[in-house]
């Protein structure tokens, strides 16, 4: 469960020239609804008159203007003065006079033009930002104790504050996965920015060392014929481990892989086959049983090591893998939480290690110290002061077994499950009154609910139609926790 995307693409190059911005300029006339204008200021201009901000680059997409930017930050919010750092974001701009959507992917932010599910439901803008420590976005020299969810938070209130003098309609936070953590602790900290929050599969680990529900989630989820397939492949990997750990050396010296972080290889490779049922059940779905050996016995080494690979991915746990998600795993192992599972088909002698804590997988160097209350004090908030704030889980995503759920105080909130969905459910994927309600939610609380959606729900469809390339769903799956 803790492979951190090892389908990422490769960080697009930044071309084009730097450009500095100047003072703050005199708030504008309202759009006039042409694309890129207001009144008779370009919103390039406008984005680059906010003290602090910056031009990396444009890229044209039809019917938008999307900018890849930097923004000055203070390392600590608390003071300010003690240094600065940049902090990438983007901004996909559709017309001013429309609401905003702010995108938190919880890593890295893509650089190429991406629309998130409630963008395209409420046909609007999109600023999307880069979760601070994740490179290039971290302060040098990296100060780890100011990569908390406070800081975060605060990033994001600062940009929001920067940016609502022209973006000036109502704004809605989302995330997936450590995005839609990522958007809830940002509602909790600043309740007064957004307008509504979307909170796609965010886990909620309340008590960091008590994980039996994702116990039970694996005894029950998907099919008996399913579970008992992904078990038997999981438990020869780790009886064959002398042959498939002498291969997985082989790999290691071709590519150049080391194993400083974790400790051995022998380590790095009992990790990636632990990961191999998680993996597969947040991101596969009943029907790709099919393609897991059905007889694991029997099974050659070569189809026991491929079906590892390609769920878990041998060369993530390796310096080279681990490195870009430092970041994670040091609020993992800090506030976050992680999740320990137990394995009732592995005999104890197969087992050398077990689930490794969050850790391991950060360099000895960086102090780590969890704090205990951090979760507890989010669910909390969330439990007795959730207003506008829509939660969205896959039934087959482990993620779900540790979900954010409504108290008393909660006032027009939800938490649904769209059925047999994994860790990349969406509203769209949610049964029809659920589907019809959650959309209607979102267009309401983005200010642009039709009217006979106001009278009926049932009625309430995206605004924006389906665009293949811009709705990509697969970026969005390589934007979610892979812990």
């Amino acid at each position: 469960m803790r492979k951190a995307l090892r389908w990422l693409l490769a960080l697009t190059v930044l071309i084009g020239t730097l450009s500095t911005a100047g003072a703050a300029t005199a708030a504008e006339p309202e759009a006039t609804g042409t694309i890129g204008t207001t009144g008779t200021t370009d919103i390039k201009e406008r984005l680059l008159s906010v003290p602090g901000m910056s031009l990396v680059e444009e890229k044209p997409y039809t019917g938008y203007r999307f900018f890849v930017l930097t923004y000055t930050q203070p390392v600590d919010h608390r003071r300010p003065s003690r240094g600065t750092f940049q902090q990438r974001i983007t901004v996909l701009h559709k017309d001013v006079a429309r609401p905003t959507v702010f995108f938190t992917g919880g890593y890295n932010v893509s650089t190429t033009p991406r629309r998130s599910e409630p963008t395209q439901i409420v046909d609007g803008n999109q600023v999307s930002l880069e979760y601070r420590f994740f490179t290039p976005s971290r302060p040098e020299p990296a100060d780890w104790s100011k990569l908390d969810i406070w800081q975060a938070a605060s990033d994001q209130h600062r940009l929001f504050t920067a940016l609502k003098g022209i973006y000036s309609k109502k704004w809605i936070s989302t995330g997936g996965s450590k995005g839609g953590m990522t958007a809830t602790y940002y509602e909790r900290f600043y309740p007064r920015d957004m307008d509504g929050v979307v909170a796609y599969v965010a886990p909620n680990d309340v008590v960091n060392k008590e994980d039996s529900a994702y116990d039970r989630f694996f005894a029950k989820v998907g099919t008996k014929e399913c579970r008992d397939r992904l078990n038997a492949v999981q438990r020869e990997a780790l009886v064959r481990r002398a042959p498939l750990v002498k291969r997985y050396a082989a790999l290691a010296a071709e590519d150049g892989y080391t194993f400083d972080t974790v400790g051995s290889l022998d380590r790095a490779y009992e990790a990636v086959v632990l990961d191999y049922v998680w993996g597969f059940w947040q991101y596969s779905t009943v029907a790709d049983c099919e393609q897991i050996p059905a007889d694991a016995k029997n099974a050659t080494d070569d189809e026991i090591w491929t079906s590892v690979d390609t769920i878990s991915g041998f060369s993530f746990y390796t310096d080279q893998g681990l490195s870009p998600y430092t970041p994670y795993y040091y609020q993992a192992g800090t506030q976050l939480g992680a999740p320990t599972v137990r394995f009732p088909h592995i005999e104890k002698k197969y087992i050398r290690y077990g689930y490794q804590p969050p850790r391991s997988f950060v360099p000895r160097s960086i102090p780590m110290r969890f704090e205990h209350r951090a979760m507890r004090d989010v669910d909390t908030w969330v439990r007795h002061n959730a207003r506008h704030m829509l939660f969205v889980y896959g039934e087959n995503d482990p993620w779900g077994a540790e979900p954010f759920r409504l108290g008393h105080g909660a006032r027009d909130s939800y938490v649904l499950t769209a059925p047999g969905m994994n860790h990349g459910a969406n509203v769209a994927g949610l049964t029809g009154e659920e589907k019809a309600l959650a959309t209607a939610r979102i267009l309401d609380w983005a200010g642009v609910a039709p009217a006979a959606v106001r009278e009926d729900p049932a009625e309430a469809k995206p605004l924006a139609a389906f665009d293949a390339e811009l709705d990509r769903r697969d970026v969005e799956r390589e934007l979610v926790l892979r812990p």
